[in-house]
């Protein structure tokens, strides 16, 4: 039995190899290019090759019947177009004058420059249609003054979350307090004249450092980033990180009363009560310059924001401009009788209001250098501040008042006002939001002031919303963009610009440069004559008459440009019957 199972599984075996390859398919051998097409002869020709159809238009109307809006059929063919007014917001300056350059390739560069100039202006006005926010400002019924209107009131009015950005912080033990808002608007630094310093995210509460220096505190600001802040004690300039730890102690500042930080320029700005005003470069941590003002104590100061300048208010009522590159200040403007209280300059650079002991509010045209118009104020004003969209406010003691459209016409009322516990000694406006930060005695108050803030923000620059990253990578292309402190100039324009020096002042500087001046003509020396006639008399004769000659030219040239800058005045003829012995006399 063992015998014939294991013959009958060997034939089964052998079924199945043979079965094996019958059931597949043989795979076809691919065709190669020298192969003929089967079922061809040899003689036979190739038809000719196919030609293609044309394609077919492609149809510009739906399922649904509508026409679509493509090709060449479009109605509104290009860019979308912008109105001329709205480009010329975004132009920088004046349109370059081609006519007068005479090189081709400096032309044909200056005209692409200037067109892509005008590409960018007409782009950035389509962008801002764009934008999803817009500028508003509180408006009161038939006959309602907005300056009646209370917090209470507008925080009621407005949504949860910016309802929420109104609140007060009572810190009586350690006021009056001064206060400073990051470049972006999100964080807040307070600083007690008792000693008491707190960094915090105001928006969320969260707090992110809370210290005492033991020390009277008189100003403190926030530096490039939320990372670091400088703070101005009894003695000296002391520097923080966000965790409340002291970086680095700057003994050279002594006696700091107010500071400003310069953001384009990495620069620190502090005045002292010495007089003294000196400049501190935080990249490198160097002073850059210290200038001696010669004019007292120095307790009031403010930057302008579009060229660095420095303005300082003197207790003779004067205010003066300052450059760390200049040891002699830019300019001096008499602003009021008395002393200065308080100075302010817009964000565009083109106004300037200042307070003094006088209860007079005055607005400058700082391009003119001209008083616009004056307000005088009961109790006078201590601290002013512009805010983002124009808006002035003024701490007149216990009473804070917001202003509208100063710089246009004269105030006669306040656009809003609001009443403190104690008096203020803190006065700043939050950029990109309606809010004005106020410190004084009690503590803290967020105010709520429709308007003030720039609604849209540029997200490269000053971004609220910046993680961790993002904060990083700006401060390093902050850096790298650094502008030097020697570029600080009244008008920040003339950088741009070209310097047109004429054919002297080139003649004077290359003859300075070389040691001699190549194209001076050589001295006159008189020709040797003979047969006796070259005498040293003789000589020195030629010499002065060549000499008198070039004099007479110069004479007749200064004469001739005189007659033409101040033409001569005709005198009328005085007939002989009007004259007078005494006309001999008469020049």
């Amino acid at each position: 039995m063992a015998g014939g199972e294991a013959a009958v599984a060997v034939a089964v075996q052998g079924a199945r190899g043979e079965a094996a390859p019958a059931s597949r398919k043989k795979a076809r051998r691919p065709q190669r290019y020298w192969d003929g097409e089967p079922g061809r002869a040899e003689g036979h020709r190739a038809a000719p090759p196919e030609t293609k159809r044309a394609r077919r238009p492609r149809k510009t109307e739906s399922k649904t019947g509508k026409r679509r809006i493509s090709g060449e059929e479009d109605p509104f063919p290009g860019a979308p177009q912008s109105p001329p007014e709205r480009a010329r917001k975004f132009q920088r300056g004046a349109p370059q004058q081609l006519e007068s350059v005479s090189s081709d390739r400096l032309k044909h560069r200056l005209a692409s420059q200037e067109e892509k100039a005008r590409a960018a202006a007409r782009q950035a006005a389509r962008m801002e249609l764009l934008l999803l926010e817009e500028p508003g400002f509180l408006e009161g019924d038939e006959e309602e003054d907005t300056c009646t209107v209370t917090q209470a009131d507008i925080a009621a009015a407005v949504d949860l979350a910016a309802s929420a950005k109104h609140f007060e912080l009572r810190l009586d033990r350690f006021g009056p307090y001064r206060l400073s808002y990051t470049r972006n608007g999100r964080h807040l630094l307070l600083g007690g004249r008792r000693g008491h310093v707190a960094a915090l995210d105001w928006q969320t509460k969260a707090l992110m450092c809370e210290i005492n220096v033991m020390e009277t505190i008189t100003d403190l600001t926030w530096l490039h980033t939320e990372t670091l802040f400088a703070v101005a004690q009894r003695k000296w300039l002391y520097i923080y990180d966000q965790q409340g730890v002291e970086l680095n102690c700057l003994k050279r500042f002594h006696g700091v009363q107010r500071m400003e930080f310069l953001p384009y320029h990495f620069l620190l700005a502090t005045a002292s009560e010495s007089g003294f005003l000196q400049y501190l470069d935080i990249s490198v941590g160097k002073e850059v310059s210290t200038i001696c003002t010669k004019a007292g104590r120095l307790a009031v100061m403010a930057q302008n924001p579009s060229n660095a300048i420095v303005h300082l208010g003197h207790s003779n009522g004067t205010v003066t401009l300052w450059s760390p590159s200049a040891k002699a200040p830019l300019a001096r403007m008499l602003c009021h009788q008395g002393a200065v209280r308080a100075v302010a300059v817009d964000p565009s650079g083109s106004y300037m209001a200042t307070s003094g002991l006088d209860h007079k509010l005055h607005i400058y045209d700082l391009r003119a250098y001209r008083r616009l118009h004056s307000l005088l104020l009961p109790s006078g004003a201590g601290l002013l501040d512009f805010s983002q969209r124009g808006l002035l406010g003024a701490a007149c003691q216990e009473v804070v008042q917001v202003y509208k459209d100063v710089s246009v016409c004269p105030a006669r009322k306040p656009y809003l006002c609001h009443g403190l516990p104690g008096p203020s000694h803190g006065l700043r406006f939050c950029p990109f939001e309606d809010v004005l930060g106020v410190g004084h005695e009690q503590g803290f108050a967020s105010l709520l002031v429709p308007g003030a803030g720039e609604p849209n923000f540029d997200a490269l620059e000053n971004n609220p919303f910046r993680s961790r990253k993002q904060r990083q990578e700006w401060e390093v292309k902050a850096f790298l963009e650094k502008i030097p402190s020697e570029l600080i100039t009244l008008d920040p324009t003339e950088l741009g610009r070209v310097d047109p020096i004429s054919l002297e002042q080139q003649r004077q500087e290359r003859a300075e440069r070389l040691g001699y001046d190549p194209e001076a003509k050589e001295p006159f020396s008189p020709r040797r004559k003979l047969k006796g006639r070259d005498s040293a008399g003789s000589r020195l004769k030629r010499r002065k008459k060549v000499a008198a000659e070039e004099q007479r030219a110069l004479l007749r040239k200064s004469l001739a440009a005189k007659a033409e800058t101040q033409p001569a005045t005709s005198k009328a003829k005085v007939s002989p019957a009007q004259r007078s012995a005494l006309d001999r006399f008469q020049k």
